[in-house]
């Protein structure tokens, strides 16, 4: 098995997250700074896919790549009903949802500066 060819820098994780989300036609890719905020992660990513099946391999995907770039474990939760799937990687997070599903839980709100001061 080849070793990881890059250093799993939080940033070049959020890099590689935005470009397999990119590749895969994910809808509405919102990127979260939480450094400073919260000591779960560097970044959180929210993203769409339109349909069930597309959350599912949007997700699919991504934990593919991460592995074969970083060589990171990743957890993945959701993924067996494809209408929010969680992939923590330690230092990026990113949830990808059914747009329905995202509007429901309305997660940009509650970790974007200014938010609480927008409601």
């Amino acid at each position: 098995m080849a070793a990881p060819q890059t250093q799993a820098t939080s940033e070049a994780i959020l890099e590689a997250v935005l470009s397999s989300l990119n590749d895969d036609k994910a809808e509405d890719v919102v990127q979260i700074d939480l450094r400073g905020k919260t000591a779960m992660g560097d970044y959180m990513v929210i993203c769409s896919g339109r349909s069930s099946r597309q959350v599912a391999a949007i997700s699919e995907k991504l934990v593919e790549r991460l592995k074969a770039t970083f060589g990171i474990p990743t957890r993945t939760e959701g993924k067996d009903t494809g209408d929010w799937v969680l992939i923590d990687t330690g230092d990026v997070i990113v949830h990808v949802f059914r747009p329905e599903v995202r509007e429901f839980y309305q997660l940009e709100k509650m970790w974007q500066p200014g938010a609480a001061a927008a409601n």
